[in-house]
Formats: structure tokens, sequence, C-alpha cells
């Protein structure tokens, strides 16, 4: 069901707090200020991309484009030359067990109560009008990629897209800082945005036990990501949306049928012609 993200903002009923800083210091050489109080009363949006619990070789992560054919027929696409190459391309991807007690592992550095609004999508840019929606002045991003744009500063200046949300919001000034906790499988570094960074409140992390809090969540999101996440793994993307026991709205997050065994020729050479 379609739910109006770029309506006006709800009135929201709490006061600016001014933020204590009551420590410093370094991770992954990017300077980082803990402010438990301003934290703690900050509506902050909980962003994850399901891509942060996949692996696979540096060759297969790319700049892929969000459509229909990305979502399915290029992934038949790959499945087909690697397999006419002698490789399984369901091999080339690994699913991190982590999902299973991720929910559990936030407990503590989280709150949320039965008013924190929960979303699932494919697309992360959904996040930017999330975030907006719900005034969350923080992010707290789970991902292999930082989104914040790539290419510099000029990257934002481009409409809100997948790669790019993170970093407008900053830049429009609907949030004020954002904390990234990189995926054990991530090819980036922190080092990629230094522009970016020297201009907004940026921390990264590497261990999720890293993350300090508590973060008070207005809203969650959920990305499923499909140009970069195959969809063998769809059913534990939808176990692990409905492991945290929550009501959910799904926003533009098509199913997808994933069967190699039934695929008739003519249909292999749409595929391979996508």
């Amino acid at each position: 069901m379609q739910v109006p993200l770029d309506a006006s903002l709800e009135d929201v009923n709490y006061q600016l707090v001014t933020t204590a800083l009551v420590g410093s210091r370094k991770r992954l050489g990017v300077a980082e200020i803990t402010s438990v109080w301003g934290y703690a009363m900050s509506r902050c949006l909980l962003s994850i991309d399901w891509d942060y619990f996949v692996a696979t070789k540096e060759e297969n992560w790319g700049s892929f484009t969000e459509s229909k054919k990305g979502l399915v027929d290029l992934w038949y696409k790959r499945y087909l030359k690697a397999k006419a190459e002698g490789t399984d391309l369901q091999d080339m991807y690994k699913l991190s067990p982590a999902w299973r007690t991720f929910w559990q592992r936030l407990e503590g550095r989280f709150t949320m109560d039965e008013d924190t609004k929960m979303y699932v999508t494919d697309s992360h840019l959904w996040s930017y009008k999330i975030a907006k929606k719900h005034d969350c002045r923080t992010v707290c991003l789970f991902d292999s990629h930082a989104d914040l744009g790539y290419g510099g500063l000029s990257s934002l200046d481009f409409e809100v897209n997948c790669s790019n949300w993170l970093g407008r919001l900053l830049k429009d000034e609907h949030s004020e800082n954002a904390h990234i906790v990189y995926s054990p499988h991530t090819l980036e570094k922190p080092e990629h945005f230094q522009e970016i960074n020297s201009m907004y409140t940026i921390t990264y992390y590497t261990n999720l036990d890293d993350l300090d809090g508590p973060f008070n969540v207005s809203a969650i999101h959920v990305c499923r990501s499909g140009a970069w996440t195959p969809p063998w793994f769809d059913d534990k993307f939808v176990m692990f949306v409905e492991a945290l026991g929550k009501e959910y709205e799904v926003i533009d997050c098509p199913k997808r049928k994933w069967d190699t065994k039934s695929l008739s020729l003519s249909r292999q050479i749409d595929y391979l012609f996508a």
C-alpha cells in the first residue's frame, strides 16, 4: 500500500535540546563527537539495507540501475552467462547468518515503541522521504554503501537517488548527523568521502557493538536493494523484516520469482538480450 511520504510534516511536540559534548574520540580516522542527551532526544531514522548481510566478490558489486529489468531480468542474464562459463551464480553470493540475530543486537542501543513506524521498500532512496516525513534529525544506517553521493560534493547537486539520499538529507538540512555502520563485507572506506566528511557530521563504524546510543527511533526503513541483492535470498529478507514483530508498510517492493529449472529456451534468449 502506498503512503504519501512527501506530504507535509506532522506537528511534532518536542523540545530542542542543547547538545552536551561528553566525549570525543577517533574512529577510522573520522572525528566523532558523542552526545548522549542529543541522541536520546533527537528523532532517529534507523535505515537498514539488506545488502548489509550479503557478501560477494568485488567484480559482482557495480553501479546498477534500479528498474524492473535490474530487479529480475538481469539476474537471470547473469545466471545464464555464468552457467555457460561453468559457474553457478548462486554460489557467488553468500548471506551472513547475522540477519537472524540483528534485531536482538540492537537492544539497548535503539529505543522504539508502538508509535515507531516501519517501512519496507526496494529502493533506498525512500529513506530521504521517510526521514523528512518523520523529521528525523539523526540517521543510523546499516549498509555496504554509505549512500552519501559518489563523486564528492557535486554528486549532491543531482536529484535524490539511491546513491546520494543520505548526503542530500545532510545538505538539505533535514538531518543533522549520520552514523554509518558498514557491513563486514563492504568494499568502501570512509576516506572515499573526504570532501563530504569535511562538510557534515558523519561517524563511521565497522562493528555494530561500537555504536553508541541510545537512539530514539521514530521510523525504521528496511530496503531490499534488489539490483544488488539476489532474488533467491528474498524469502530470508521477508523473514528478517517480520522478525522484529512490528506492523509495516510495503512501498514499491514487488515480489520476485526465481525459478531456474523451468526456463524455456525462448525465455532464456529474452534474458540474455536483456
